[in-house]
């Protein structure tokens, strides 16, 4: 149970009574519970299960561990350039270093040197060719952190190199046709000649290029591994990771062993964001070959500069369309090509470029397309997984092209938007095949435009433009449309395992990962409804390969749909059992036997949950049970890139008003309005906190976190805090409107409800619009603006100038 928060970590008892008048306005479990029926326990917004631990530092990460005796710690030695060849290590003189026990290169791997997670393109550590500046080429084991880590930053004295030129963008590499996976194309005509006829004949036409910037995830809990060697050569690994399984699998691969020898365990991790789906994989594999090696526990955990170096991000795009459109608007024609900055290596490149594609459309009927994908191959760290997954960087790309085409009509932008929506029963079907059931996107946005009083707020706009020549303002609406479900089919299954103790007790496993988003309050919240208990009888212990084997990764949304269903799988089948038990022993209809507020009710008596558990036991029945989900009706055909690659689709959309400083290019959100479609919530309150998270988050990347590499060396010039900003408490707008749409899932999700992690990431869209609506204001909206993103002063400043010179 989550223990009360002390009333003496707050500065006054007055600051203390505001605590909890705010936490009981905002989570009212009670008031919640009767409005959705007695006994209900999902739908209802409960604190997080770990907030308690959280608040007071009581929660344990994998650093927290106790350490045992004989623990080792280990440190990176990097590549000190960005391409080129290794001639030789001289690593005698740092082997002799005072408290370094040894150091490993690849040579010491008894199995595969390869941790890549699709294509075996990615090596533990380097054994020839250098890939990108920040590589690391060996392994330091130390008696303590701080000697490892003062032996491994001599590799560049250590390490003979024949350098060459690195390509670091994705037009570079694009121009060389490097890529890390084969190009990828998704054609959709509806008229005769295809796109490029549908554009010729078009009315109008755009033709523009878009840079879009990538995003380091900035978790709070760095990477970090520590391996424990077992008996009979067995690995215990805990790790920061969001996919136990694929590290059970790679650590076996390079330590030459059976998946079953290995184990990895995670309770929880500090923020994951996708860096810790396929990207844990190197610092497991290290700690592991290490401790096998010296038959001692080694632990690993990056400095957070090492972190920036070694570890890839969000995938940055560049563009390059064409479309047509007519009077209204409405797009006839698109042709559009789009270049990520994949890395050294294809990691999850393939996949990330893959949902672009598939979310190019975002809530748009598009009848003619065609869509070029091209995986850049640069010197520079493997880009990976980030929350939304390549959706936000496709999505972007139409309401860019949306934006701009309602600037060049001088209509609204949200009514160019709206008369390219997806229909009810026509224009209904996407580029790839698959039909648009669900289709809530015109209630959801006429709904916010009125609550938001968007289209009186835009004209305000216009006044107090025309009258400040300094201050700009600017207001814009953006929808979303997401699909839930990973592209690959065989990753859409999940299982977990439900043990009901005599005392009426419950124990949970299931094979997703918490990283502070939730998940395990919600399975915890559907086991409890399912038997009838309170959320405090059920406890959700550590993802552990060992209880549920080959799990997919906690990723692209699908961590509650996936193992929520799992888990009420496991509690009905035991449910079942505890019914028939309990009419075998008090007579009546097995299925009349009614579980609710830890009580059940039988043949007209009323037991308590825990005597009927113990009758249940005394009568040798099953009180465990493993469940299992798969994911109905999925398909994919990723060489003609047509199927149903999604369940369902979540909906949103979210007002922005900005101020922006024409003479400096400083801005601020003054305001922001987000009605976001989570189906029929599981928990309210986690789900706009998701909602909240993911739109600042995005917010971030599309304004203040700019990656810079230096053109000629390679180096990621802004690999550290302060040279990288994220966005904190202070870029909060002072009024922020957040609802969850009222609906449920057209499908048949967990209790109808849809996943949150996600889609809100595409909200803060209206931000970077807003942003561009103000830097237009300043050619009074005669000017397309060649903003990028992300939107730094910068940017905006050389926007304004190219708006103003153009205006001239």
């Amino acid at each position: 149970m989550n223990k009360p928060i002390d009333p003496k970590l707050f500065k006054s008892a007055e600051a203390f009574a505001d605590y909890v008048s705010n936490t009981a306005a905002r989570i009212d479990v009670n008031a919640e519970a009767k409005a959705h029926g007695d006994g209900a326990r999902v739908g209802i917004s409960r604190p997080h299960e770990s907030a308690a631990l959280h608040v007071a530092g009581e929660a344990n990460y994998i650093d927290d561990i106790p350490e045992l005796a004989g623990t080792l710690h280990c440190a990176l030695g990097l590549s000190p350039v960005a391409n080129g060849r290794l001639k030789e290590m001289k690593l005698d003189a740092i082997r002799a270093m005072s408290g370094v026990v040894a150091v490993l290169t690849a040579a010491d791997i008894p199995g595969s040197n390869d941790c890549g997670s699709i294509v075996h393109d990615d090596p533990i550590l380097c054994s020839g060719d250098i890939r990108y500046m920040g590589q690391p080429v060996f392994a330091v084991i130390a008696e303590t952190r701080d000697a490892a880590r003062r032996a491994a930053a001599r590799a560049k004295e250590a390490l003979d190199i024949e350098a060459a030129p690195p390509v670091i963008t994705p037009q570079e590499a694009h121009a060389k046709e490097q890529y890390v996976v084969p190009p990828m194309h998704l054609v959709r005509n509806t008229d005769e000649g295809g796109a490029k006829a549908a554009i010729a004949k078009a009315p109008h036409r755009l033709k523009a290029q878009l840079d879009v910037g990538g995003q380091e995830q900035f978790y709070l809990e760095g990477q970090i591994s520590y391996a424990i060697p077992k008996e009979g050569g067995a690995m215990h690994v805990y790790c920061s990771t969001q996919h136990p399984s694929e590290m059970q699998h790679l650590v076996a691969h390079a330590l030459h062993l059976h998946a079953n020898e290995v184990q990895v365990e995670c309770r929880r991790m500090g923020g994951g964001f996708g860096g810790k789906e396929s990207q844990s994989a190197l610092f497991a594999c290290v700690a592991s070959v290490a401790a096998n090696k010296l038959k001692r526990p080694v632990k690993l955990r990056l400095d957070r500069d090492d972190d920036f170096m070694i570890t890839g991000r969000r995938h940055c795009f560049w563009y390059e369309y064409e479309v047509g459109y007519d009077d209204e608007g409405r797009i006839l024609g698109a042709e559009i090509t789009m270049v990520s900055r994949a890395g050294h290596s294809a990691d999850l490149s393939g996949p990330v470029m893959t949902r672009a594609l598939c979310h190019f459309d975002n809530a748009y009927w598009l009848p003619n397309v065609e869509m070029h994908g091209f995986s850049g191959k640069t010197n520079t760290q493997s880009n990976t997984a980030f929350r939304g997954f390549g959706g936000p960087q496709g999505a972007i790309a139409m309401e860019n092209i949306l934006d701009s085409v309602a600037r060049e009509l001088g209509r609204d932008p949200l009514d160019v938007r709206r008369v390219n929506f997806y229909g009810k029963t026509e224009n209904n079907v996407t580029p790839y095949g698959q039909t648009v059931v669900d289709n809530v996107i015109h209630e959801l946005v006429a709904d916010l435009e009125s609550s938001s009083d968007y289209r009186v707020r835009r004209e305000a706009i216009a006044e107090f433009n025309a009258k400040s020549p300094v201050l700009k303002r600017g207001i814009a609406l953006a929808p979303l449309k997401f699909g839930i479900s990973f592209n690959v089919k065989h990753f859409n299954q999940a299982g977990a395992l439900v043990h009901v103790y005599n005392d009426g007790s419950i124990l949970v496993n299931h094979g997703g990962t918490e990283m502070g988003q939730g998940l395990n309050t919600k399975v915890a919240q559907v086991v409890a409804h399912e038997l009838g208990v309170s959320f405090e009888c059920v406890r959700v212990t550590a993802t552990d390969t060992q209880k549920v084997a080959n799990t997919s990764a906690t990723a692209a949304s699908t961590g509650a749909d996936l193992n929520g269903k799992a888990a009420q799988d496991a509690a009905r089948q035991i449910r079942e059992r505890l019914a028939a038990c309990a009419a075998a022993r008090h007579g009546g209809d097995a299925s009349a036997v009614r579980f609710a507020n830890d009580k059940v009710e039988v043949n007209g008596r009323t037991l308590p949950f825990a005597t009927v558990v113990g009758e249940a036991y005394l009568d040798r029945v099953q009180l465990w049970s493993d469940g299992f989900y798969a994911t109905p009706g999925l398909s994919w055909d990723k060489d003609k890139m047509q199927g149903r690659p999604f369940f369902y689709f979540a909906y949103g959309a979210a007002v922005s008003e900005v101020i922006v400083d024409t003479l400096t290019g400083e801005w601020k959100l003054l305001r922001a309005d987000i009605l976001h479609d989570a189906g029929k919530s599981l928990n309210p309150a986690v789900d706009i906190g998701q909602v909240e998270g993911a739109f600042i988050q995005g917010m971030g990347w599309l304004t203040t976190e700019e990656l810079v590499w230096h053109p000629k060396t390679g180096l990621l010039t802004t690999h550290a805090p302060s040279t990288y900003k994220i966005p904190t408490a202070n870029d909060c707008p002072p009024v922020l409107n957040v609802r969850l749409y009222e609906g449920q899932n057209f499908e048949d999700s967990i209790h109808r409800s849809k996943a949150v992690g996600e889609p809100p990431l595409l909200l803060p869209f209206s931000v970077f619009f807003a942003i561009r609506d103000a830097v237009s204001s300043v050619g009074e909206h005669q000017v397309d603006p060649p903003l990028r993103a992300p939107a730094t002063s910068e940017s905006i400043l050389r926007a304004i100038t190219a708006v103003q010179g153009a205006a001239a």
